[in-house]
């Protein structure tokens, strides 16, 4: 089979969802980290650049920026996940390699389900990764996706079926 998921159904042969490996998932999760703090970290420099005496926006990285900035932090990473998954399914991370959050039908999910997901990311992710491994299902679904009946799949394009069968790699 193909790294792509595969659609059938006018046979009646169940369409076949390729789930993505968690190794795969957490790097499109990091390549996203990695650009989405580079950018808060640009802004945040920029903005408060007058404020420091020495001209040196470091805190960021130093890991003492207060719990403010890990709330604006988590709350850019929400609306960056909603943004992206609820429009094209995928975040820049997961188009890098190729994966692509939908329903369990393969479909592009709605915004309240990306938006459910999304929190569980955000927010919560240790909790949410650890329960999801703990109590992993045949989906690779953390307990968030699970919430929100959604997956994450290795490319293909959506789906118009209830006929699915999931694959894993």
């Amino acid at each position: 089979m193909s790294s792509d998921a595969t659609a059938s159904n006018s046979t009646g042969v169940p369409a076949e969802l390729l789930l993505a490996k968690w190794i795969d998932r957490f790097f499109a999760w990091l390549i996203d980290f990695i650009i989405v703090n580079t950018v808060l970290w640009a802004v945040f420099a920029a903005l408060a650049l007058p404020f420091w005496p020495n001209g040196a926006p470091d805190t960021w990285f130093r890991g003492d920026a207060g719990p403010a900035t890990w709330a604006v932090a988590s709350l850019v990473f929400f609306v960056y996940w909603i943004y992206f998954e609820s429009t094209s399914g995928q975040s820049l991370g997961k188009m890098a390699l190729r994966l692509r959050t939908t329903d369990l039908s393969g479909n592009k999910p709605d915004i309240r389900n990306v938006a459910i997901q999304s929190f569980g990311k955000a927010f919560l992710l240790p909790v949410d990764l650890i329960l999801g491994w703990i109590f992993t299902n045949d989906k690779r679904q953390r307990i968030f996706n699970r919430a929100a009946n959604t997956i994450v799949i290795k490319g293909g394009k959506e789906q118009n079926t209830a006929n699915i069968r999931y694959v894993k790699e």
